[in-house]
């Protein structure tokens, strides 16, 4: 007798599927549309017919690639933000691991406060974070020149947050000190679900502490590291509120810290004095979708289906 096909999976899987549908599906195919699309400042037609946006295939594109009016903000959002990730790849990722291979020690005392410590400013609004760390980090009342002081070191002090170079690595930092508790507890967790045969066996083999961290435990996560890789490419491609809430829509000083959030919203938007132009800052929100669709399938083809994952 031939097995009938569960329709009630359909009825509980609608509305899920309606919902994300509606929210984001729709949404990302809309701005791939609109991108499509070329209107003047004003909001007047650009051809004369009855619609105010004319359809210019990807002429937007071409503009933003090449156009001295938006290449220039273009090029240098992606430069910053693809170092914004790297920073953040390169340290918040390896403290993370050092930080939970050090909690998933058997004889460490009191774990549960110190990762509920660090994990504890993930939880914090961003948005507080950034207006602490400006009050922090402010030439008439911070305390890193007071701190440099007592040690004899106040010669080091700059005002990080107002210069070019700096400013972009400080506010990396920062970002990196709030968000280190995520990759802390998903190697933390990972660390946790190696069986404890395969370590007993390892010291039995003579392995100590270093080398069955590398050579045993680092090989069995390796899937979450890589996944961890991934969450931040994604997080910080996107990132936008720590910028704003620190340096506003100007990512000053002189677009230095200006990531694709940033641009993205000063572009579609507006600000100030700018006027907003919603078909391009389409254009930008696509093509930094396709930045992330790239990661992304980087990773599934040539990380994933590459490393070695464990059944135990």
């Amino acid at each position: 007798m031939k097995k009938r096909f569960p329709y009630h999976i359909l009825v509980f899987l609608f509305p899920a599927c309606f919902i994300y549908t509606l929210f984001m599906i729709f949404p990302l195919f809309d701005t791939i549309r609109i991108s499509l699309f070329t209107q003047n400042l004003m909001g007047e037609n650009m051809d004369n017919s009855s619609n105010i946006r004319a359809f210019i295939g990807l002429r937007n594109y071409y503009d933003l690639f090449t156009n001295e009016n938006w290449s220039w903000h273009f090029w240098n959002a992606l430069k910053n933000n693809t170092y914004f990730f790297l920073l953040h790849v390169s340290i918040q990722t390896p403290i993370g691991l050092l930080i939970a291979a050090f909690l998933s020690s058997k004889d460490l005392k009191f774990k549960h406060t110190y990762r509920t410590l660090i994990f504890l400013p993930a939880m914090m609004s961003i948005v507080i974070v950034g207006y602490l760390f400006n009050l922090i980090l402010s030439n008439l009342w911070g305390i890193p020149q007071t701190i440099l002081g007592v040690v004899g070191l106040e010669h080091l002090y700059q005002p990080w947050l107002g210069l070019k170079g700096p400013a972009l690595i400080t506010i990396s930092l920062i970002s990196i000190w709030q968000f280190v508790g995520i990759p802390m507890m998903l190697f933390y967790a990972a660390l946790l679900n190696i069986p404890d045969e395969i370590l007993d066996a390892a010291k039995i083999d003579g392995s100590g502490p270093m080398t069955t961290f590398w050579f045993v435990k680092f090989p069995l996560i390796l899937p979450t590291v890589g996944l961890m890789v991934i969450l931040t490419y994604v997080g910080n491609y996107n990132a936008f509120d720590l910028i704003f809430a620190m340096k506003s829509l100007y990512a000053g000083p002189e677009y230095s810290t200006d990531l694709m959030g940033t641009f993205f919203y000063r572009t579609f938007f507006g600000f100030q004095m700018q006027l907003g132009n919603p078909t391009m800052g389409a254009t930008v929100a696509s093509t930094t979708f396709g930045i992330i669709l790239l990661g992304v399938l980087i990773y599934l083809f040539a990380f994933q289906q590459r490393v070695t994952r464990y059944q135990y």
